[in-house]
């Protein structure tokens, strides 16, 4: 049963009824108020894209703190990735410091990638990271990851091709 699309009334019914609540939740588990409110209506967006197939209320709160929790997970992972970069900043001139229109685009692709970094099976990040950011060489992985050259290939390959599929879905090329 997909309750958006039966009748706009339920999914009202399900804002009045849970958001108060799911609000309080939030505002705990963040102990911010703004970052409640945002994270509340994203929680409500998503419903909206995927609501719940039952329509009593423990179902109905357990489906929406099951949402928030996932939206808490990816907002502390983003202000990890994002203090890394500033204190990195800190650490350079003022000189050679990005806009605020640059650091935003970089936090976001710094987002972006460490959310597709976390798709891949530990194995193929592990290569692709040995590779891409330690410049080892194909023998020097195999070792360290106790496999043959044969399946670092098969991982950066792998790790390759789930960016170029990302990239296709960020550039709206791809449809799910």
């Amino acid at each position: 049963m997909n309750i958006v699309s039966t009748s706009p009334t339920l999914f009202s019914h399900l804002y009045g009824t849970h958001h108060s609540w799911l609000l309080r939740l939030l505002h705990r588990r963040l102990n911010n108020g703004w970052d409640a409110a945002d994270l509340a209506h994203d929680t409500f967006i998503r419903v909206l894209k995927r609501p719940p197939q039952t329509a009593d209320e423990v179902h109905e709160r357990s489906y929406l703190a099951t949402i928030a929790r996932g939206l808490c997970i990816d907002h502390w992972r983003r202000r990890q990735l994002e203090q890394a970069w500033l204190q990195t900043l800190a650490a350079r001139p003022e000189a050679l410091q990005p806009s605020p229109e640059q650091r935003a685009i970089i936090v976001e692709t710094l987002y972006e990638v460490d959310a597709m970094l976390a798709r891949l099976p530990n194995k193929v990040r592990e290569a692709f990271l040995l590779a891409q950011l330690h410049g080892m060489p194909y023998k020097q992985i195999a070792a360290q990851l106790e496999v043959c050259e044969r399946m670092v290939k098969k991982y950066l390959a792998q790790a390759l091709l789930h960016c170029a599929v990302l990239e296709a879905e960020l550039d709206g090329l791809l449809v799910e």
